[in-house]
């Protein structure tokens, strides 16, 4: 069955090549699309276009439906061309004409859009949420390791000091700025377009503003053109928070692998956590944190795909969208499977304290040793330019104790007002309101 059928067969080799892979990338969306329809329903119960017994009846075959869905049991057969069609088609087998009259006033255009408007806007909360504990398990390794010092590098040189409260807080804090992107994808995913039929309304006196409320959206898209295009729109949202927030992940990942190796030997991971050689039996491999850079990489692609898929399309559907679906679900599964292994992995990752008193380090003290002139009353061009003759000639002596005190480095972390950022997301963004 097809939504659009009028009798008249189509070829089997175009079925399936314009079918894709909905049947699949729709389970998705299935639960979505249920909870659409049941707003759909309710409100042509209101204005007349169903009976109350009709609106009954499609009420309890919805949440069959999202039974289903949840139990994991709802699946959508060759003979169906996507989820809308498997769903209208429970319902008209069951109920008969009420069935038939779920689609009034609707079409399959702000169908769709409605279904992917809800995903994205769930998954934004969903995964935000997953970001936020991750900063959250930063912020508790900052201050356990406080005082753990590290070399910092710059160009691959060891540069100054630093330290794993420092590293840790860094991210953290980079976590919430990545945040702002999937806030932003959020704001245009919580925009409602069901209402606004294949792209120019209805003459039905339908209430999209019933419709709105019932699905929880923050708004209308009021203009019926403007809500289709949201489809592109949105999708190219999320692909841009998604590829900000890998950038994040893929380079705490490179640390990691480069912190763990026997060359600096910051971290370890537990032997669990690590892969072996199947020659070299001393071998312990960080891969997970090799593929997480692996694929934090590919992520960062994912705007392109979609600009690619999208550009010079002029307003209106296009059969096009139907290929954001292929492009953008499995690339957003994969990005809440990094955050769900890193927050699994993170928190069991050890510290090597003192390594920072290794020998070959002491340069990294000169910037103190210079700081010591400068107190005395040397200018500080005079100052680098001793130093570094001492460093050259072998008589320098590191100035190992030293004390930061400005907000941000080593001796004042700011461990609280990153945290005080934590909690203004926690309470003031829409993000977050499933968790309030």
């Amino acid at each position: 069955m097809k939504i659009w059928e009028k009798g008249i067969a189509v070829d089997k080799k175009i079925e399936q090549f314009t079918v894709g892979h909905d049947r699949e990338l729709d389970l998705y969306l299935a639960k979505f699309d249920v909870q659409a329809s049941k707003a759909q329903a309710n409100m042509l119960a209101k204005v007349g276009l169903l009976s109350a017994d009709e609106n009954q009846q499609l009420q309890q075959g919805l949440r069959e439906l999202a039974a289903e869905i949840e139990a994991g049991t709802f699946t959508i057969g060759e003979e169906f061309e996507d989820v809308h069609s498997k769903i209208e088609y429970y319902l008209t087998e069951k109920f008969g004409d009420a069935g038939k009259k779920i689609h009034t006033a609707r079409s399959r255009n702000d169908q769709v859009l409605t279904a992917i408007q809800l995903f994205i806007k769930d998954y934004t909360e969903r995964t935000a949420a997953q970001m936020l504990a991750l900063a959250e398990v930063m912020l508790q390794k900052a201050e356990a390791h406080k005082n753990d010092l590290l070399p910092g590098y710059t160009h691959f040189q060891a540069a100054m000091p630093s330290s794993f409260g420092l590293w840790f807080s860094a991210y953290a804090e980079h976590l919430l700025l990545d945040l702002a992107l999937f806030e932003a994808a959020h704001t245009v995913a919580d925009q409602n377009p069901l209402g606004s039929g294949a792209g120019f309304g209805s003459s039905f006196p339908i209430d999209r503003e019933m419709t709105t409320r019932e699905m929880h959206f923050g708004s209308v898209a009021v203009s019926s053109v403007g809500a289709q295009m949201l489809r592109g729109k949105t999708e190219k949202n999320l692909a841009f928070a998604i590829a900000g927030a890998a950038g994040t992940l893929g380079k705490l990942a490179y640390d990691l692998v480069m912190y763990n190796s026997q060359d600096l030997g910051f971290v370890n991971l537990p032997k669990e956590f690590t892969t072996g050689s199947s020659i070299m039996p001393h071998k312990k491999n960080p891969d997970v944190f090799e593929l997480v850079r692996g694929h934090a990489n590919r992520l960062q692609a994912l705007p392109n795909d979609i600009i690619l898929a999208t550009s010079n399309l002029p307003s209106g559907y296009h059969r096009d969208f139907q290929l954001l679906k292929e492009l953008l679900f499995g690339p957003m599964m994969q990005f809440a499977d990094l955050l769900d292994m890193l927050l699994f992995a993170l928190p069991e990752i050890k510290i090597k304290p003192g390594v920072i008193e290794q020998v070959k380090y002491d340069p990294i003290f000169s910037v103190e040793n210079i700081n010591q002139l400068i107190i005395a009353g040397v200018p500080f061009r005079d100052a680098y330019q001793q130093v570094g003759r001492a460093v050259e000639d072998g008589s320098y002596v590191p100035h190992r104790e030293f004390q930061t005190t400005h907000l941000g480095s080593i001796h004042n972390l700011g461990l609280a007002e990153i945290g005080a950022k934590v909690a203004r997301w926690k309470s003031q963004s829409a993000l977050f309101k499933l968790a309030k």
